[in-house]
């Protein structure tokens, strides 16, 4: 990443995620929301949204800040709205979480807090539109990488106009029958627009350069990587065609989803052999933890469209659906998230203190930051508890499965001590800790002693 600028705010956007991802399990583990209550009910709408908004929403965000620009090779544009993107998601998260309880009867319900939190995070979701698809703009043509991420953010604006739509009937504010009709049928379409379309597409995009650069292997623009972009942006089609009653389609809201997850799972055992061929050419033979925490995450994205495909097809006596939507969310979003984070807080920290004075005195690398074998016991206990959990959501086992979120949590609050430990530098051997000229970094606020971005 020679060249590569820092984003000020983005440590606080993987700082306030990784606290809300800390949060959304201390709940699931103490009962509180799926499995112990339906899906649909308001307790598991708000871990649902906590997990979806608080940890992964703000995970994205904040690594697109990064990252937009290393794809690009062109800075951020307009990056003075990180700062109120980040306060607007968290502002409206808390909005929709006050909603959901209140719906719950846990706290009072005002029935604006929902439609007015929609509305917030959808303010908060066009500053970030607005940053990444003018640097975007600015940089065509674009790389396939990058063409990913537009793709990802054309599915972003689905989610946020569908979620706000969700809150209105949901909130009780309006009782129109077609605002009606789409809250019953148009859930999980939401969910796949932000899932599928907006975080995996995105994540897909971004990790065919970020694996070809940990792992020195040739960036290629290969067909399987183009395949996979077009099954993509056809699931995408599908499922808001679904969802349009303008649309006119005569097909079911389910229908179109399971039509549109065919071709997502098409497209990742696709993405699955670019990953295998990325893996299999590089010229760094010792791969390091985050490459082997992603190609876990990549195991465990088609483990999930196989258990929905065996769900659908395979007239089993048990619906496997929800125990692959978990899978989905912990064993590959989360799972990639968590990898890449390690690689990403070190690297950032290193560049950030060490950057301003390379040539001019010893430093560490960046390996020198983390204490991989260390992490790696932590990392095999996060994903062996992920699918131990999946398991139990199968055979219907929830208190296994709540004592394995709490093995999950275990695992996130050692890595988050690990980052913390990668950013107070408390790794690095003391004689290249601080050569004259390196600054200390902050844990997670910017500095504000020479502006970088």
């Amino acid at each position: 990443m020679p060249g590569a600028t820092l984003s000020r705010w983005t440590m606080s956007y993987f700082a306030a995620a990784l606290s809300c991802l800390v949060a959304g399990l201390i709940l699931t583990a103490s009962g509180f929301g799926y499995p112990s209550t339906a899906i649909e009910d308001p307790e598991s709408l708000a871990v649902i949204h906590l997990i979806a908004i608080g940890w992964l929403g703000l995970l994205f965000a904040g690594s697109l800040l990064q990252f937009v620009p290393v794809l690009v090779s062109r800075p951020l544009e307009m990056p003075r709205l990180s700062l109120p993107v980040l306060l607007l998601m968290m502002g409206g998260l808390g909005l929709l979480l006050t909603g959901f309880l209140g719906l719950a009867d846990i706290l009072p319900l005002w029935s604006w807090t929902l439609p007015l939190g929609g509305s917030v995070l959808t303010l908060a979701f066009a500053g970030l539109l607005w940053m990444v698809t003018k640097t975007l703009a600015a940089a065509r043509p674009l790389p396939l990488p990058a063409k990913f991420v537009a793709l990802g953010c054309a599915a972003l604006v689905g989610v946020a106009v569908s979620g706000l739509l969700l809150a209105l009937p949901l909130s009780g504010l309006t009782a129109n029958r077609y605002l009606v009709y789409f809250l019953l049928e148009a859930a999980p379409s939401h969910a796949y627009l932000g899932l599928v379309g907006w975080m995996t597409i995105t994540a897909i995009g971004v990790s065919y350069r970020l694996l070809a650069m940990f792992l020195l292997s040739p960036e290629r623009s290969r067909m399987t990587s183009r395949a996979v972009g077009w099954l993509m942006a056809a699931g995408l089609g599908i499922v808001v065609c679904g969802i349009l009653p303008a649309a006119g389609s005569g097909i079911s809201s389910t229908a179109t989803i399971y039509l549109a997850t065919a071709f997502g799972g098409a497209a990742a055992l696709i993405y699955g052999l670019d990953v295998h061929f990325i893996f299999r050419e590089r010229k760094r033979k010792s791969a390091e933890m985050n490459v082997l925490a992603s190609l876990t995450a990549v195991a465990m994205l088609i483990a999930s469209f196989i258990l929905f495909g065996a769900s659908v097809l395979g007239d089993l006596p048990i619906d496997l659906v929800l125990p692959a939507a978990y899978l989905f969310v912990f064993g590959w979003l989360t799972g990639l998230g968590l990898g890449q984070l390690y690689k990403i807080v070190a690297f950032m920290t290193w560049l950030e203190c060490y950057g301003p004075i390379l040539g001019r005195a010893p430093v560490p690398r960046v390996q020198e930051l983390v204490n991989e074998r260390r992490s790696a016991a932590w990392f095999l206990l996060y994903f062996g508890a992920t699918a131990a959990a999946s398991i139990a959501l199968i055979a219907a086992a929830p208190s296994i499965f709540r004592w394995m979120t709490v093995a999950q949590l275990a695992a996130i609050c050692a890595l988050a001590f690990e980052f913390a430990q990668a950013r107070r530098l408390a790794i690095v051997p003391q004689e290249v800790r601080l050569p004259n000229g390196a600054r200390h970094p902050q844990l997670f606020l910017p500095s504000f002693k020479g502006r970088s971005q």
